[in-house]
């Protein structure tokens, strides 16, 4: 099942990324994601991260994760999101998203040695975005 909804991240962030030519990602602070130097602000701890692809970038999603250099101000940073942080793949172009309904935390059962998915249901992890534009 995990993998299936890696898979379902990947492939609506790249129908996105193809659609528009830009695609946005909330992430959760999470002990394995690298934000450089720069790391996660407070409120980014708290609320997660917004960051932004584009088709111009250049930038690896493997099967670990998504590798990248971004620039946050003018300061490039080298960058590594591992899939189960993607808490959501979202397009204002498109008026589209794409929310896991809740956050997941990685354990290990050290008698299946499977990965496991413990759920968190709480409203603060909900993110709600508009993308109507005010005229």
């Amino acid at each position: 099942m995990i993998s299936d909804i890696t898979d379902l991240k990947k492939k609506v962030f790249f129908e996105m990324l193809n659609l528009t030519g830009r695609v946005f990602i909330l992430v959760e602070d999470s002990q394995d994601v690298i934000i450089g130097k720069r790391g996660f602000l407070p409120t980014e701890k708290e609320k997660g991260l917004i960051l932004v692809f584009n088709s111009r970038m250049n930038f690896e999603w493997d099967d670990s994760g998504i590798s990248a250099h971004l620039v946050f101000g003018s300061t490039p940073e080298k960058c590594f999101i591992p899939h189960h942080s993607i808490v959501s793949v979202f397009s204002p172009e498109l008026s589209a998203q794409f929310s896991l309904s809740s956050q997941g935390k990685h354990k290990t059962d050290t008698k299946s040695e499977k990965c496991l998915i413990e759920k968190e249901a709480s409203v603060n992890n909900v993110v709600r975005i508009d993308f109507n534009k005010s005229r």
